[in-house]
């Protein structure tokens, strides 16, 4: 089963996941957003609550275009826009699908900054085979679909083909020569 995604919808499902985490009337000062799937889930969330955003890089899908998992790896290092990371995180990625990655990483996290007073989990996605349960999510899916979000278009989209997919209006501005 596939789960076919609009950007209109996915911005509902992030806008439903912040009134999620502010009717709870948990209130924290850092987001951490795992990267690449929780990248705009975070920014939208670190805008609506007006507090830092931390960027978390991972990666453990490698083979087979991206579909087979493999060992996961975290960055020993986070961007963030505040000096000191927050004592009250939200850790928010996309979806959690086997759980793995939001597990570790929620695990981890207190290790690596003890001052980490509070850590809760926010994901729009909630997959029935997970076997990590976020704090809060928009859609538990119990059938755990593929889903595909309108962003991906991106991961095989090139220059070339995006150039004559948008001909003449993608003709360079202010290029030097």
């Amino acid at each position: 089963m596939t789960l076919n995604v609009s950007w209109e919808q996915y911005n509902t499902l992030v806008e439903r996941l912040a009134l999620n985490v502010y009717d709870s009337g948990w209130r924290f000062n850092q987001v951490i957003c795992i990267a690449r799937g929780g990248l705009r889930v975070g920014d939208v969330l670190s805008r609506i609550f007006e507090v830092p955003l931390a960027i978390l890089s991972t990666h453990s899908y490698t083979a087979e275009g991206g579909t087979v998992r493999g060992q996961l790896v975290i960055a020993e290092h986070m961007t963030m826009t505040a000096p000191r990371l927050g004592e009250r995180v939200l850790l928010v990625d996309d979806m959690v699908d086997s759980g793995h990655t939001l597990e570790v990483v929620f695990n981890t996290l207190p290790e690596r900054f003890p001052h980490i007073a509070d850590i809760r989990t926010a994901v729009v996605w909630y997959k029935g085979h997970s076997v990590f349960k976020p704090d809060y999510y928009v859609d538990y899916l119990a059938d755990s679909p593929w889903i595909h979000q309108p962003f991906e278009v991106y991961d095989t989209l090139r220059p070339d083909a995006l150039q004559a997919r948008l001909g003449d209006v993608a003709a360079p501005r202010g290029k030097k020569t």
